[in-house]
């Protein structure tokens, strides 16, 4: 090999050697400022019971927002929990999005639904309304089911907006499990708060293989495959680590579709939801807070720690690359749509931290992966590789990504100790031994693909085929 080939490859080699340090750096500077934030939040409210704030008459009336296609399985369960939640005012909308199985007409007959001939405005357009239900039993007298043509997740929600009529909004996905108290919860950022809070988050949980009574979670089990388990730290590194360090210094760019607490007239203000992108909830967060901040108006993003919400995360791989592609092409829409906003300091921390990590860190991460794993072979093809110095430093990168999930679990025991028990920590520290080598790639290939789909201009979802979240007594 001559010369100019050999600094060729000791540049590239450099390259990847200093991304490499810089991101890990990032990964080390969030955990500092999530536990932090962590610990703050403990000093401030100690976990403490919610029930008290039942009695309050100065809490804002919220609508919970819940698109539903082909949700027969999970759709009669999670709005029975719905129906349930402890908060004095609120009321429950769920939009059939065209489903093809049985998700209205079980709506229909278990709550014994008619139809509504109230007329209503309707300031974002959406696809036609077939019609809208309401319940002639009282003690559902707060539930609305509204049949649509199907239009998508962000179609559905934005029929909801239309419909609804409290100014606060909770866009929830429908074959989620909430906490009786994960209202009261997530609406207290927008309670006292001298800046306008626009939206407000909370954490995501597995709730696979968990037992499940009349639509609660009433014992935290962890789920019986490792596709799964795996997501479980996956979720610990996102939201403990991840999501907390972002809102301790106000950068926060994302708030999960799953559950999400959004002021209606902002949402409106800012054209609702965007059907043109399969990454609709970050896509609306990032508008919003552009928007906001091109107005010249103080606001806020609140998010809270609490385990609020748990969901059903896919079991089977295929399903899984489907959800990772999708994720990776919405990321990609979002970053693109708002790249103005990339290294500029009008947007203060959003313009100059948050859209510059997300562009290099979690857009273009898997493709320097990727890339730098084709570096690899090629030098091993061509007998240039210092095997020692390889193997000090692959021992260097796995130790690394297993001291960051274990950190990730040491924040939960540290904070909400879902897994209590001994086993299934145990059970948590095997899995991350053996995430980087089995889940990780998996993962960084359905990144790749999520972009080569993208640059194809693919938009559909692709089929997020679930089990169900049976009940076990």
């Amino acid at each position: 090999m001559d010369a100019g080939a050999q600094h060729i490859i000791e540049i590239i080699s450099w390259f990847f050697l200093y991304y490499g340090i810089i991101i890990c750096t990032g990964y080390l500077v969030s955990t500092f400022f999530s536990f932090q934030e962590i610990r703050d939040y403990k000093k401030r409210y100690n976990f403490q019971d919610e029930t008290p704030l039942l009695k309050s008459t100065n809490l804002p009336s919220i609508s919970i927002l819940a698109p539903a296609f082909n949700e027969e399985l999970n759709v009669i369960e999670n709005v029975s929990s719905l129906l349930s939640l402890d908060y004095p005012s609120y009321e429950i909308i769920i939009i059939n999005d065209g489903s093809h199985d049985g998700t209205l007409e079980k709506l229909i007959t278990t709550f014994n639904l008619v139809l509504d001939e109230t007329r209503y405005y309707s300031p974002l357009e959406t696809q036609a309304i077939r019609g809208i239900y309401v319940s002639k039993k009282k003690s559902h007298k707060n539930l609305k089911v509204i049949d649509k043509a199907n239009g998508g997740k962000s179609d559905a929600l934005n029929a909801g907006i239309n419909i609804c009529a409290n100014e606060i909004i909770c866009c929830i996905d429908v074959d989620c499990i909430l906490e009786r108290d994960s209202l009261l919860k997530l609406v207290k950022p927008f309670l006292n708060n001298e800046k306008k809070v626009i939206a407000s988050g909370g954490i995501i949980r597995v709730a696979n293989s968990c037992v499940i009574d009349h639509g609660r979670i009433t014992e935290v089990k962890l789920p019986n495959t490792f596709i799964a388990r795996a997501q479980i730290l996956e979720y610990f590194r996102a939201f403990l680590m991840g999501r907390m360090a972002w809102s301790r210094v106000d950068g926060l760019l994302l708030i999960s579709g799953a559950f999400g607490m959004f002021d209606k007239a902002t949402v409106i203000e800012a054209g609702g939801y965007n059907t043109k992108t399969v990454g609709e909830d970050m896509e609306l967060l990032v508008r919003m807070r552009r928007m906001m901040r091109e107005n010249k108006t103080k606001y806020a993003v609140g998010f809270v720690p609490d385990p609020l919400c748990w969901t059903e995360v896919p079991q089977k791989w295929k399903v899984l690359h489907r959800q990772r592609n999708r994720w990776t092409r919405g990321t990609i829409e979002t970053l693109l749509a708002h790249r103005k906003m990339l290294f500029n300091p009008k947007y203060k921390v959003l313009g100059l931290l948050s859209t510059p990590f997300w562009f290099f860190f979690e857009w273009l991460a898997p493709i320097v992966e990727f890339l730098g794993i084709l570096f690899f072979l090629y030098l091993a093809w061509h007998g240039n590789v210092d095997w020692t110095v390889f193997g000090l430093l692959l021992g260097l990168v796995y130790t690394f990504a297993v001291m960051f999930s274990v950190t990730a679990l040491y924040f939960e025991e540290y904070s909400f100790q879902q897994y209590k028990k001994v086993k299934h920590v145990f059970t948590l520290l095997i899995t991350v031994l053996l995430e980087p080598i089995i889940y990780h790639p998996f993962v960084m290939l359905s990144a790749i693909k999520g972009n080569i789909d993208f640059l194809r201009g693919k938009k559909s979802w692709g089929s997020m085929t679930r089990q169900g979240l049976k009940t076990q007594v």
